[in-house]
């Protein structure tokens, strides 16, 4: 263990008056004995199959990736011996939480996350299924500070809903699902001859298409938003955008990664939102992770603008059927006199929509204020620490009506963006000291909005917990 005095970040939470709650943490597994694990409850074919999938080469060439559909990797883990020991080990994680300046973390898979999109039907819940129980016996005797989002698959309403209960039995109180899910062209399979195409996370996938379980989905995920709701299990997202068509170089990680939380997070929230998912379970409660509070500023200021201009009656003011023919004509050829020689119905709009279509009719809106409260009401926005964007979703001069975008602090420690365990604290405090939040604003950040995320379905979330009273005196309990 560390010899050093006091971190910052540790003197910073001392001076706050309150606790921290990290929203998004990671755990990084130690494959070897998950592997021991998974195979000692019956998944060893599970195990094997992914074994057998070879893995792209850093040695391929570029059209070889590209015809592949194989996209660069990075590490994802730390490179400091005792920081990768610290979160690798739950004792150690646990011992070492107060040098962060952290009271209590809800940690995030790292290698979990890719088996959410695992292509196999059966490998994929498998591992899941062996995923949480490992985790949840690994974790248990450290409740007090922690508590580990569950997988829960996505690729069918049925399979969620199952890994929904399970984890729930496990006594797990967040899920994590996917923001998406890859969908194949009907009919269209993977090559037989490659295994690793046929198992590995569905990134890119050649003529396929995105789920994002509203709008346009192949299956109705309502059973499964009502289930979460009467297990009183808030659910959070955390898939990678990377593959996305503009996030898909066969050659370069960073281009692919900037921004790609954001951008599945995004998806997700619009899909839900415009799918009216929101409208029909006003108990739920999504978390779009690692994203950024910038792009939930911005969706939420393109629905309000666009459902002003595009719902209901607002729709009919905007069709090119509406434009007199004779008047148009008249108009033009006393601006050109050439076009006299068309007739006055070719020059007007030729489009194909001749039906106005009311992208928000699955919503039910009916003012400003309920755009406002169907977005910023169910979803949180998770932040990185060094993210000086957080200042938009306090800021009221930007929003419609004023609303503010719940953003909390997700210090994603565990992996390689963040270069020392005690740093995330520390840099979310500059917020203040740039004077980007205030005081009060960044209390609500690092505990406030996480609280009332976590606890908003759950009002026994924090029970038994070193934040239990306060949380409480959030939560008016």
């Amino acid at each position: 263990m560390s010899t050093r005095g006091p971190s910052r970040s540790a003197r910073i939470r001392e001076q706050l008056g309150h606790p921290v709650l990290d929203g998004d943490g990671h755990i990084v597994e130690l494959f070897p004995v998950f592997s021991d694990f998974v195979r000692d409850h019956g998944g060893g074919p599970a195990l094997d199959t992914i074994s057998r999938g070879r893995g792209p080469s850093d040695e391929m060439t570029a059209d070889e990736r590209r015809r592949g559909g194989l996209l660069p990797s990075s590490w994802h883990v730390p490179s400091s011996t005792e920081y990768y020991a610290t979160v690798t080990s739950p004792a150690r994680y646990y011992e070492r939480l107060g040098e962060a300046g952290i009271d209590f973390a809800v940690l995030y898979p790292t290698m979990g996350i890719a088996m959410l999109q695992v292509l196999d039907d059966e490998v994929r819940t498998t591992l899941c299924r062996l995923y949480n129980e490992f985790m949840a016996d690994q974790y248990r005797p450290y409740g007090d500070r922690f508590t580990v989002a569950a997988l829960i698959p996505m690729n069918s309403p049925e399979e969620a809903i199952s890994a929904l209960e399970h984890a729930n039995a496990l006594g797990s109180k967040v899920g994590l699902i996917s923001s998406h899910v890859h969908r194949g062209v009907p009919g269209q399979t993977w090559p037989p001859d490659d295994d690793w195409a046929a198992l590995r996370i569905a990134e890119w996938e050649v003529n396929g298409w995105i789920d994002t379980f509203g709008v346009d989905s192949a299956y109705d995920y309502d059973p499964l938003w009502a289930k979460a709701v009467e297990l009183k299990m808030p659910l959070a997202a955390h898939t990678a955008g990377i593959g996305f068509s503009d996030r898909a170089s066969v050659t370069n990680f960073v281009y692919n990664q900037i921004g790609h939380f954001a951008a599945s997070g995004a998806a997700l929230a619009k899909s839900l939102f415009l799918g009216g998912v929101t409208r029909r379970f006003p108990g739920l409660r999504v978390a779009l992770l690692e994203g950024g509070a910038a792009v939930g500023v911005e969706t939420l200021l393109g629905l309000a603008s666009t459902w002003q201009k595009r719902s209901g009656p607002a729709i009919h003011a905007l069709n090119p059927d509406n434009i007199d023919a004779e008047l148009l004509y008249k108009l033009l050829v006393e601006s050109d006199p050439r076009l006299s020689r068309y007739t006055a119905e070719q020059l007007k709009w030729q489009g194909t929509m001749k039906i106005p279509r009311d992208d928000f009719a699955a919503v039910g809106i009916n003012s400003l204020e309920d755009v406002r409260d169907l977005f910023c009401i169910p979803f949180y926005w998770g932040c990185e620490a060094d993210d000086p964007l957080v200042g938009l979703a306090f800021d009221s001069r930007i929003t419609p009506l004023g609303a503010r975008v719940p953003a909390f602090f997700a210090s994603d420690l565990g992996h390689w963006d963040v270069p020392e365990f005690d740093e995330p604290l520390e840099e979310a405090y500059e917020l203040v000291e740039r004077e980007i939040l205030r005081e009060d604003e960044f209390d609500d950040f690092v505990f406030t909005n996480p609280v009332r995320f976590y606890a908003s379905m759950n009002p026994d979330f924090f029970n038994g917990t070193s934040i239990e009273t306060a949380a409480a005196e959030v939560s008016g309990r």
